[in-house]
């Protein structure tokens, strides 16, 4: 079509481009017709889980599956974000980081870049954003208030046809700069509400014992990475009619199934095992990310394991294996120099506090059986598993209330 202040020198320029993109385009789907979409992603899943250790399957099918729908980002409606965070540092996130961006399409890794910057790297086929470190940008009220800018370029680019709207002082007009596209961030801590419910959140953690990875060296083990975003690129971009057609059943509902849709799109294409198991994994974190929240600490985690350890000692039986909150929070605000005794304006740690503080662990209070009755309480079972992973191996403090 032939915009009307359009030269005959523009015009056949334009049309140059344009065959030129359509003999592409036949080429990718020729390329990717030739690929297994199951093995490629199988493929990929082997390499990120040779250098990062997620905190459960569903999880690396996740990442999995969202790399590869940025190789197909003009197929979709919706731009999910994919969100590494962690209770604390050394969990991984910066790995998970570095493999996604050796991996997705067209990295472009945010670091120092200014607004203007970022919203003009963005076109029909934008760049996938990175942002490493972010709570260093949303972490304080004073951060993010300083980048509310960035966060508004995060919220509206999930959906297409959300331009952000710039005054351009050379031609006097108003400007609509594009804003959508694939975002990856990673932080320690919660990123604002308003990023979160847009993304798939991972929830790094540290790693336990017995868990090990490939040490990963970007001279060595890149061109592996080169190599996996040249196969699912090939594969992902030579099927956009198809996953641009694709209205996949989805097992949610409203934002979280807009969110989920592109990743789900990309394993019905790829067929094999993958359908289920994205939905399996769409449904796992959607319903954990509906109880997340931030850091509890590590001192919390010290604590514990010392009031359960003077718990063992007045037992004389072996390791008891719950506590109700009651005598958790009891024993708490009676440690020596105790913290717990005010969290803020003045109030003791009380059950919710507790319960909010551990939930960033993986460790959630239940009703349990103790001989006075049923009351709620802690299994020692996710505690120790959040000791073993945050907490170097030491005695127990024999500390008492004298």
């Amino acid at each position: 079509m032939t915009a009307p202040d359009e030269t005959p020198a523009a015009r056949i320029a334009r049309q140059a481009r344009e065959r030129t993109a359509e003999r592409r385009s036949a080429d990718e789907a020729e390329a990717g017709a030739e690929l297994d979409g199951a093995e490629v992603l199988d493929q990929l899943h082997a390499l990120f889980t040779r250098y990062v250790v997620f905190p459960d399957p569903e999880s690396a099918d996740a990442v999995v599956l969202w790399t590869a729908a940025t190789h197909a980002v003009p197929a979709w409606e919706h731009a999910p974000r994919l969100v590494f965070c962690s209770p604390e540092k050394r969990c991984g996130k910066s790995r998970a980081l570095d493999i996604v961006t050796g991996a997705c399409h067209d990295p472009l890794i945010t670091v120092n870049c200014s607004i203007a910057a970022v919203v003009r790297s963005l076109s029909d086929d934008p760049p996938t954003l990175l942002i490493d470190e972010a709570d260093t940008i949303f972490g304080t009220k004073r951060q993010a208030e300083n980048n509310e800018d960035l966060r508004g370029i995060l919220n509206a680019g999930h959906q297409r046809d959300r331009p952000t709207i710039r005054w351009d002082i050379t031609s006097r007009q108003l400007e609509k700069l594009p804003t959508f596209a694939m975002a990856c961030l990673a932080s320690i801590g919660d990123l604002p509400d308003t990023i979160m419910d847009r993304a798939v959140v991972i929830r790094m953690r540290r790693r336990g014992p017995g868990e090990s990875v490939s040490p990963f060296r970007t001279r060595r083990d890149g061109p592996d990475l080169v190599a996996a975003r040249a196969r699912v690129g090939t594969w992902a971009q030579g099927r956009r009619d198809a996953l641009q057609k694709a209205e996949p059943d989805m097992p949610l509902e409203d934002r979280a199934a807009d969110t989920w849709e592109p990743l789900i799109a990309i394993a019905d294409e790829a067929g094999g095992a993958w359908p289920e198991r994205a939905r399996k994994a769409a449904k796992v974190l959607t319903k954990a990310a509906e109880n997340d929240t931030g850091s509890g600490g590590i001192r919390l985690l010290g604590d514990l394991r010392t009031i359960f350890g003077q718990a063992d000692k007045r037992a004389m039986l072996g390791e008891v294996d719950r506590l109700s909150t009651e005598l958790i929070l009891e024993g708490l605000l009676g440690l020596t120099e105790s913290p717990w005794r005010d969290v803020g304006f003045g109030r003791a740690l009380d059950a919710a506090g507790l319960a909010e503080r551990l939930k960033g662990y993986g460790v959630t209070p239940k009703p349990l059986r103790f001989p006075e009755g049923t009351r709620r309480g802690y299994d020692r079972g996710p505690l120790s598993d959040a000791w073993a992973r945050y907490l170097p191996v030491t005695a127990v403090t024999d500390e008492t209330d004298d």
